[in-house]
C-alpha cells in the first residue's frame, strides 16, 4: 500500500504564487518511485496534465503553464513539488499528484493518485 498526499492549495489573487507539495507514504519501505506528475481538473472541465517529471529529472509542461510553473522532486524524501507563479483565474482547479509506478517492499503499484488540493485564483 502506498499513498500520495498533496498540500499547499488555497485562495490567491491573479498574479500571485502558490507552492504545492506531494509526499508518498507507505507502511513498508519505498524502494523506488518512477515518473511523477501534477494534474488539475477545473470546474466543468476534464482533468489535464500540468507537468511531469521523470525519476531522472526530465520535465514536461503543458503549454498553458510553461514559464510560470516549475516541477521538482526530491527522491530521497519521496516528494514532488509544483511552484506556481503568475497565477491566472484559468489555473483554478483541484490539483492531484500522480506516479506511474511506486515500488514498496518489492511490490509494484501502478498509477497511484493523491486525493487532491484545491487551488482557487480570483480575478
Amino acid at each position: 500500500q502506498v499513498q500520495l498526499v498533496e498540500s499547499g492549495g488555497g485562495l490567491v489573487q491573479a498574479g500571485g504564487s502558490l507552492s504545492l507539495s506531494c509526499t508518498a507514504a507507505a507502511s513498508g519501505r519505498i524502494e523506488k518511485i518512477d515518473g511523477m506528475g501534477w494534474y488539475r481538473q477545473a470546474p466543468g472541465k476534464q482533468r489535464e496534465l500540468v507537468a511531469h517529471i521523470t525519476s531522472g529529472g526530465s520535465t514536461i509542461y503543458s503549454d498553458s503553464v510553461k514559464g510560470r510553473f516549475t516541477i521538482s522532486r526530491d527522491n530521497a524524501k519521496n516528494t514532488v513539488a509544483l511552484q506556481m507563479n503568475s497565477l491566472k483565474p484559468e489555473d483554478t482547479g483541484v490539483y492531484h499528484c500522480n506516479t506511474i509506478r511506486a515500488v514498496v517492499d518489492g511490490i509494484d503499484y501502478f498509477e497511484v493518485w493523491g486525493q487532491g488540493t484545491l487551488v482557487t485564483v480570483s480575478s
